[in-house]
């Protein structure tokens, strides 16, 4: 007896869906709808699931596929990043005071200008808590490269937040992951 595709494909996907749920969050932030990410690229990944071969890796295609979608949405809606009030009202609903809401859009900025590879390498590993190894399959390169890519993406966030005071740089470069959606 088969089981149930959707039963399968939800088996398959909770293991995922917080690391995805905050990748999305970060990826999306200002730039797109976080809920519409997400829906898009689950209903895909639904639609395709009995063609994806390695389901163990379905975080994989997962990310893949929610990279691709921003990327094409952003193409389509060249538009400078503003805090959604959605994820504003979320920070607020977490405590955020209003010397937070500043440092996170700091950093947002200052991710932003990032190269992608290193963007999503960092956000992978501080934001989405996922292992070298898994962002090395991910982007498609070995776990040193993945290692390197942290540790510039890190050192440029703090030549781009060298202006802040330096107790609120060390936090904000501390707490990524607390900050970040």
């Amino acid at each position: 007896m088969q089981a149930d595709p959707r039963t399968e494909f939800m088996q398959a996907y909770a293991p995922c869906h917080e690391p995805f749920t905050r990748y999305c969050a970060a990826l999306a932030y200002g730039r797109m709808d976080v809920q519409d990410l997400m829906q898009e690229v689950l209903m895909s990944a639904f639609q395709q699931f009995g063609s994806i071969r390695r389901k163990d890796q379905l975080l994989h295609y997962l990310v893949r596929a929610a990279r691709n979608r921003a990327v094409n949405h952003w193409r389509r809606n060249r538009r400078q990043a503003d805090l959604c009030e959605n994820q504003l009202h979320r920070l607020k609903d977490r405590g955020a005071t209003a010397e937070m809401l500043t440092d996170v859009g700091f950093l947002y900025t200052a991710l932003d200008k990032l190269p992608a590879p290193l963007r999503e390498a960092l956000v992978l590993f501080e934001v989405s808590g996922l292992s070298m190894a898994e962002i090395a399959a991910i982007q498609g390169t070995n776990a040193n490269a993945v290692k390197t890519r942290v540790s510039r993406a890190r050192s440029s966030l703090r030549e781009r937040l060298a202006d802040r005071p330096e107790p609120a740089r060390t936090a904000l470069l501390n707490s990524l992951a607390n900050l970040l959606p």
